[in-house]
């Protein structure tokens, strides 16, 4: 937390006396009631308290209630009283406690260098142990955390360490691990082309610049093929939506905008938008490739960042199993400042299309009158990685084999080109932020003990950042029974940079969890919305969505900025400059408050789904619930 000297805020400490005299004892005692406030007259819990009759006497160590209280019987005499809250002491105060008849003593603590919200202290965390784990994930000597890398395993060496400290135990295959294995491909780009051709005349497209080869999936060497714009490229039978109905695509290569219509919702949309949905309709559709257009409006990152990394290899699952994009020859992304030239001769422009999509709206289909020549070459290696897994046991006879999965993913992305001289990605937030809650909550067990009823599983999987792997092949294979994980909590960069106010909670509606979340929340005075930004996808962009395709009721939380506040452009800041950036590392503003009031909501809700006598439960009308059928 970094603090302003110039900053002073003042605590009030209110002390009621009321002297409890008897004339037979020879010693009385008085009845105090400290009640601790911040300076908007807000009582503050669990303010640790430490009363000191004289430099030689041992202090009384004492705790305000959950109501700001503290009712202590004292002995009439001087006393020190000091207030520590969230790490801050304060020395120096002096009261009397009389010995004659009841009276109130007002005592002022002035606290000097005290920052917004630093009288605000929750009983399990602090935030500091959260960001010193986080020190400790996204420094440089981790080197970004890559799937496979030396900088993952020591991570995962780290995370063992301090899950064994915390007294968890193993849950894995091997100990903690449950090894994983991937099939890395890497493009070569100096052997690669993309061509486009109008009426025989080619117009080279230059890579990085122009557009980008994808090799999550594995491009044919050569591909030739016309161009068809089929609007947003989706096919959803729930809403008979069908961008395919009277479209030729079979041995062409689709164009799509990438986005949806405002008639389906934004999670429904998500789900058919992921590469084994899309490539179900595609395939049987006898399409060849897909070239997707960025919407200019869902943007996370300029352009010029993505290209950047663009040769980094990308991986998938080294397992016949979890082939999803079988009979795919190419996947093309374009920049949107170069996507005009796929509309020469058609008729439309991209323009066109960016207006109506940034608002959802329905987008024609129709021929383009380019066709697109590519040659690629991709080198192919074998890669292993883990994920790890650790349990605390439940005590119920009947529920202890159930288990409340608390998930994040401990990969980034490595290192990689530079930007401002620094090459290391440390991924403090994407996603140190999520596997430190991990380490830190395991520790709150141990230091504040809970009697579950249910198991709680840790999971910290591996290969998030190439396409959910990781928890892809958990889900698949738990190493647990597979119908006994009766929740999954996910947690991946839930952004602590403003106070926690308002709480977007992804699958908020979809089942019963959303509203356990709604009631914790609110009960510390925080808000709840469902995805404000649907057009981001980001309801399948992490580990929650592989849990939910297994039927698991799931949710994803992060902070999110008071609508219309200066906040909103602090979010979008954060996301232009430190998203899949070295400048996100630990040199950043952090809100440790609010970090620790969300580790709050996040141990409440894990002891609710563990105690509670009856699953989860999918709402009837969540889509998602057919996977729990």
């Amino acid at each position: 937390m970094k603090i302003k000297s110039s900053t002073l805020l003042t605590a009030f400490v209110l002390i009621a006396i009321c002297a409890l005299l008897s004339a037979q004892e020879t010693k009385s005692t008085a009845s105090i009631t400290i009640v601790v406030t911040d300076p908007s007259g807000a009582v503050v819990p669990h303010a640790q308290i430490k009363l000191s009759p004289s430099p030689t006497t041992a202090p009384l160590n004492l705790e305000t209630g959950a109501d700001g209280e503290l009712l202590v019987d004292l002995t009439p005499g001087s006393y020190d009283l000091s207030v520590t809250l969230a790490g801050f002491k304060r020395w120096n105060q002096h009261i009397q406690v009389p010995d004659t008849a009841p009276q109130t003593i007002s005592v002022v603590l002035k606290v000097d260098g005290c920052p917004p919200g630093c009288l605000v202290v929750y009983p399990n965390f602090d935030g500091q142990t959260w960001w010193n784990h986080i020190k400790v994930l996204a420094d440089d000597k981790l080197e970004g955390r890559d799937t496979g890398s030396r900088g993952e395993r020591a991570a995962q060496a780290y995370a063992i360490e301090q899950l064994k400290s915390a007294g968890l135990e193993p849950a894995g295959v091997n100990g903690f691990y449950q090894p994983v294995k991937f099939v890395s491909r890497q493009i070569v780009e100096k052997d690669c082309s993309l061509t486009l051709i109008h009426d025989g005349k080619r117009e080279p497209l230059t890579l990085g610049e122009d557009a980008i080869i994808g090799t999550r999936v594995m491009p044919a060497p050569e591909v030739k093929a016309p161009l068809v714009f089929v609007g947003y490229g989706l096919k959803v039978p729930e809403k008979n939506y069908d961008d395919f109905a009277g479209v030729d695509v079979r041995g062409k290569i689709i164009v799509i905008f990438s986005g949806s219509p405002s008639e389906i919702p934004g999670a429904l949309a998500s789900h058919y938008q992921t590469a084994a949905e899309r490539w179900k309709v595609l395939r049987a559709a006898g399409a060849v490739g897909i070239v997707s257009l960025i919407n200019p409006a869902s943007m996370d990152i300029p352009w010029s960042r993505i290209a950047l990394n663009r040769a980094h290899p990308s991986m998938d699952l080294d397992y016949p199993e979890f082939y999803e994009t079988e009979g795919a020859k190419l996947a093309v992304t374009v920049n949107p400042a170069s996507a005009e030239k796929f509309f020469a001769g058609s008729g439309h422009t991209f323009e066109e299309i960016v207006a109506l999509g940034k608002d959802r709206k329905p987008l024609p289909h129709f021929p383009l009158a380019v066709s697109l020549e590519v040659k690629t070459k991709v080198e192919v290696t074998k890669i292993e990685s883990a994920n790890l897994v650790a349990k605390l046991p439940g005590s119920d006879p009947a529920l202890k084999d159930e288990y409340v999965v608390l998930s994040a993913h401990l990969d980034h992305i490595e290192i990689g080109e530079p930007i401002n001289g620094d090459r290391i990605y440390n991924g403090a937030m994407d996603n140190g932020s999520g596997s430190a809650l991990l380490l830190d909550m395991a520790a709150s067990f141990k230091k504040n003990p809970e009697k579950l009823r249910r198991s709680i599983l840790l999971v910290l999987v591996t290969g998030e950042e190439k396409g959910l792997l990781g928890s892809k092949y958990f889900a698949a294979h738990p190493t647990v029974a597979p119908k006994s994980i009766a929740a999954d909590v996910n947690v991946d960069m839930f952004l602590p940079i403003v106070p926690l106010k308002l709480l977007t909670v992804l699958g908020l509606d979809d089942s019963d969890l959303g509203d356990r979340v709604r009631e914790i929340a609110q009960s510390l005075g925080v808000r709840v919305q469902p995805d404000p930004e649907p057009l981001r996808n980001l309801f399948v962009r992490s580990d929650q969505y592989n849990f939910i395709r297994h039927g698991v009721p799931s949710v994803i939380m992060s902070v999110a900025p008071e609508p219309g506040s200066p906040e909103q452009k602090i979010f979008k800041d954060w996301l232009t400059q430190r998203y899949h950036a070295p400048s996100d590392d630990v040199d950043q503003p952090v809100d440790l408050a609010a970090a620790a009031k969300y580790e709050e909501i996040v141990r409440a809700l894990l002891i609710s789904v563990a105690n509670d006598g009856h699953r989860p439960q999918w709402k009837q009308d969540s889509f998602f619930r057919r996977y729990a059928q």
